[in-house]
């Protein structure tokens, strides 16, 4: 298999496994999603951290696969390529990108589909399919805009180039750089303390912001009521009040 689920403490770690530069081939593409859709259903998983490796988190599709397909066959393919990557945005948990040596094309947009990105030293992001006559297909144009904002999204897609660990930060596109040999670790721990937290508020929080974001603010902040109350039905609710008005703040167990 060309991706794995692995879980520990909580946390589904989605390590990309095809050597040497995980490209994104249509069999990871599918793998991919029937994990992410694991990683949303199983209640052991409370956070996810997607990975590529300690060399390379993706370099992007596979090109070879890709100039086999003629447009009908990119017709037939484009909606499911879009549906892998979305599975694992709308993972309803914390995840975090964990992101090593390259992450372009469609690396940089599996990265995307993260809520926080861990960056190494070594890392290079960015979207080249401009130098193949193409744009990014894979939620680039959409996600990335989103992001760092259109102008700086235009900059990256328009001319293909690459960004360093430290452009990348500036940009917004990545939220901590380390030392390369710390990504995973620096990630895990991220994501390890969220699992320990209210996993349906956590969840709330997330789709909150996100329906937020795809919408007008006065329908933002009705799906942000509507959570905000149907929480006040949950025992982490109750678990965190009292413990905040027995012992203080920040010393609620939620697991």
């Amino acid at each position: 298999m060309t991706v794995h689920l692995e879980v520990a403490e909580g946390v589904g770690t989605l390590r990309l496994d095809r050597p040497p530069m995980n490209a994104l081939d249509i069999a990871t593409q599918d793998r991919l999603k029937e994990l992410a859709e694991e990683a949303t259903r199983r209640e052991d998983v409370r956070a996810v951290v997607i990975h590529g490796g300690e060399k390379v988190f993706a370099a992007g599709a596979d090109i070879k696969e890709m100039q086999a397909m003629d447009h009908a066959a990119m017709v037939a393919r484009a909606r499911a390529l879009q549906d892998s990557f979305t599975a694992v945005a709308r993972i309803p948990k914390p995840v975090v990108a964990a992101v090593t040596g390259y992450a372009l094309g469609g690396g940089c947009e599996l990265a995307l589909c993260a809520d926080y990105r861990i960056a190494g030293e070594n890392a290079k992001l960015g979207q080249p399919e401009i130098l193949l006559g193409l744009i990014p297909g894979a939620g680039g144009t959409q996600r990335l805009s989103r992001l760092i904002g259109p102008s700086k999204a235009k900059d990256l897609i328009f001319t293909g180039r690459q960004v360093r660990a430290d452009e990348a930060l500036t940009l917004g596109l990545v939220d901590r750089v380390v030392p390369a040999a710390e990504v995973y670790e620096q990630a895990h721990a991220w994501a390890a303390k969220l699992a320990q937290g209210p996993a349906i508020a956590l969840r709330a929080a997330k789709e909150a912001i996100d329906a937020g974001l795809e919408t007008d603010i006065d329908t933002g902040l009705t799906v942000e009521r509507n959570w905000f109350a149907g929480l006040f039905a949950t025992e982490d609710r109750e678990r965190g009040m009292r413990s905040f008005v027995e012992e203080g703040p920040g010393k609620a167990k939620f697991v």
